[in-house]
């Protein structure tokens, strides 16, 4: 019996200093940004100032000529870049600037032709190895269908090229076809493969912004307006289904800081959304303070309010822009709907509806970021106008 005992208890010992298995701890995200050339001055004193944050920055940018070659449209010989530049390299911060490219037809021309091709590479070569950049970000917007195999061929062949400078490639969302359509079209084709997207590109940037109706599930859910910016149920998809094909391990999350503001349009199912512009959010925060109105925070987890145009609130009174006023954006619209019939003749009152994406926004993608295990996130953009407390959550 005693040696029983002593075997259990020798056992239990043992057990008890056992070393428990290692939970692996996930890498920190990769945190970059986009800064823009035509807002360079405030864009580069706000990345300066929060360098630590970054792993990566991106000067945007570059742009192609008709001819393949690249125009400097942010001149990054000239003040303030240079400084920028010095200062992250001090820190090991990559500089990685954008060729952005949105002409579709002279895209398919140079990727198709194996000699034009050939010069547009060399072309981006030169100014890397001109100014000793870490690598190049590839954002080539607005392709064919047709220039697929043409534009993985030129990924590959600028890869093999850049050896052991970075390729970063940042493409457009892929929403999930049942949730961009009622009826799945049966001749869907893309213009990224993502097979070669994949092999070729060093990160993998998914701007997962600019949602606006193509959700048409999301849209069905919110009896409300609803235009959101980038809802995080609909980036969850986004990066689901590009995680079927991409490596995790790739992946880079766009991120806004901007918003939309429309003219609004009740119809007898639904709303049109005619866009106006995009602003910053202190444009946004000051006219909901002209307006006496307080933002809400939606069903995207954004910002957003409405109202009445001053033009347009003197016309129908100060009793319906204070009607407008309401929380609740079903109840704003309905309230538009009624001053449109109470005129005679009845007419649609132009509503507006102001949206847009701020620091808790950003936290929530970030934190989705997270719990989705891809790589990182990239900011679009640091320009100094986005929330000052995106640096509180970007830590």
């Amino acid at each position: 019996m005693g040696v029983s005992i002593f075997c259990v208890s020798a056992i239990s010992a043992e057990a008890a200093t056992a070393v428990k298995p290692k939970v692996p701890v996930p890498a920190p995200l990769e945190i970059s940004g986009w800064v823009p050339y035509w807002r360079k001055a405030t864009g580069t004193i706000d990345t300066m100032a929060h360098l630590g944050t970054f792993k990566e920055i991106n000067p945007f940018g570059y742009t192609v000529k008709k001819d393949g070659t690249l125009f400097d449209a942010m001149k990054i010989s000239e003040e303030p870049w240079p400084a920028m530049i010095a200062a992250a390299r001090a820190k090991k911060i990559r500089i990685i600037p954008t060729v952005m490219w949105s002409d579709g037809d002279t895209i398919d021309a140079i990727l198709r032709s194996p000699k034009a091709r050939k010069a547009h590479i060399d072309a981006i070569m030169q100014v890397v190895k001109e100014n000793n950049f870490d690598g190049i970000d590839i954002d080539y917007e607005a392709k064919k269908a047709e220039t697929k195999p043409y534009f993985s061929a030129f990924l590959k062949e600028l890869y093999a090229a850049m050896g052991k400078k970075w390729v970063m490639c940042t493409i457009e969302p892929r929403t999930p076809l049942e949730a961009r359509y009622d009826t799945i079209p049966k001749d869907i084709e893309y213009a990224n493969d993502f097979v070669a997207i994949n092999k070729y590109c060093d990160r993998v940037r998914i701007m997962a912004y600019d949602q606006g109706a193509i959700d048409l599930r999301l849209n069905d859910a919110n009896q409300s307006a609803y235009v959101p910016i980038a809802d995080p149920k609909w980036v969850e998809k986004v990066i689901n289904l590009t995680a079927k094909t991409i490596s995790k391990k790739k992946i880079v999350l766009g991120i806004p800081t901007y918003g939309y503001e429309y003219e609004l349009k009740p119809l007898t199912e639904g709303y049109r959304y005619e866009r106006l512009w995009s602003f910053n959010p202190r444009y946004a925060t000051e006219l909901a303070t002209e307006h006496s109105l307080n933002p809400m925070r939606n069903s995207a987890g954004e910002l957003s309010f409405m109202y009445i145009p001053k033009n347009e609130a003197e016309i129908t009174g100060t009793a319906a822009q204070q009607a407008l006023g309401v929380q609740n954006a079903l109840l704003a619209s309905a309230a538009g709907i009624n001053i449109a019939q109470a005129q005679t003749p009845p007419q649609p009152v132009p509503l507006r509806i102001v949206w847009w994406s701020d620091a808790q926004a950003i936290k929530d993608k970030i934190d989705l970021a997270r719990k989705l295990g891809i790589r990182g996130v990239a900011i679009f953009k640091i320009d100094g106008g986005a929330d000052p407390a995106i640096w509180d959550v970007l830590k």
